[in-house]
Formats: structure tokens, C-alpha cells, sequence
């Protein structure tokens, strides 16, 4: 399970190091998409291929779900670690995400989503006004 938040820059050719306990549970390949709140989501292979099972289920003949695998799949790209622990972020990833320099990296469970400090900063003072709201909603599907 990831959990936890990171604070780390991307250098000038937009490589990033990925905290270590991250690495471990990623492996040397994983996968890197765009995410939701603009944010980028990473996924070992193996989620990533339960995730890919899903989506390949959803019915095409709805327009909802054929944007939302666009939308995932034309983002979705495999990554490896170099030795320093670091990773190439595409270009059109990091302009997705707004990431300049510095980013947040955070566990959610089951993936890692990597932000711009500027996003996450913004999402989490926007979203901290509705917490209890939220939990409120999660107490209704039995969180």
C-alpha cells in the first residue's frame, strides 16, 4: 500500500526521484498517466493491469466511458527507474499536471499521484472546507 506525501523538484530535463519506499512497491517498471484534478497517476505493472481489465469491460457504446479510457489510456505510458532512482516524466505529462519544479508525491492506496506543488496546495485548501462533508458520504456507502 502507498501512503504518505513527498515533497521533490524535477530537474531541467524533467526527471524526477521517486521516494525510495515508493520505488520498492513500484518496481523498475511501471506506469505513468494522466490523473484526475490534474494531478499524474502511477501504477505498478500489476495494478495496472487489473485497472486495464476494468476498463476494458466498460461498454463502448457509452460516451461517458469511451472518453474516460481515452482520456487514460492516451496519457498512459511505461516507465523504468535509472540507477539514481529517477524517472523521465513526458513532456505532455508534466504540462498536463502544471509540473515545473517543484512537485508533491503521494500515496493513495493502490497508486502514487505525483502534483504540482501549486495544484496541491490549491486542491488541498479547497478540498479541506468539505472534508466533513465527505465523510459524511463515505459513512454512507459503509467507509
Amino acid at each position: 500500500m502507498f501512503m504518505g506525501e513527498y515533497n521533490h523538484t524535477v530537474d531541467s530535463k524533467g526527471r524526477l526521484i521517486i521516494p525510495a519506499k515508493f520505488r520498492e512497491l513500484l518496481g523498475e517498471k511501471f506506469v505513468i498517466t494522466k490523473g484526475l484534478d490534474h494531478c499524474l497517476f502511477v501504477y505498478p505493472m500489476d495494478e495496472w493491469a487489473n485497472l486495464e481489465r476494468k476498463l476494458k469491460d466498460l461498454p463502448f457504446t457509452q460516451k461517458d466511458a469511451r472518453a474516460f479510457v481515452r482520456f487514460f489510456f492516451s496519457g498512459a505510458t511505461e516507465i523504468e527507474l535509472d540507477k539514481q532512482g529517477r524517472v523521465l516524466i513526458p513532456p505532455n505529462l508534466r504540462e498536463f499536471a502544471k509540473i515545473e519544479k517543484d512537485v508533491v508525491i503521494i500515496g493513495v492506496s493502490s497508486r502514487v499521484e505525483i502534483w504540482s506543488l501549486d495544484e496541491w496546495q490549491s486542491y488541498s485548501s479547497s478540498a479541506e472546507v468539505s472534508y466533513e462533508e465527505i465523510a459524511e458520504k463515505m459513512v454512507e456507502l459503509g467507509i
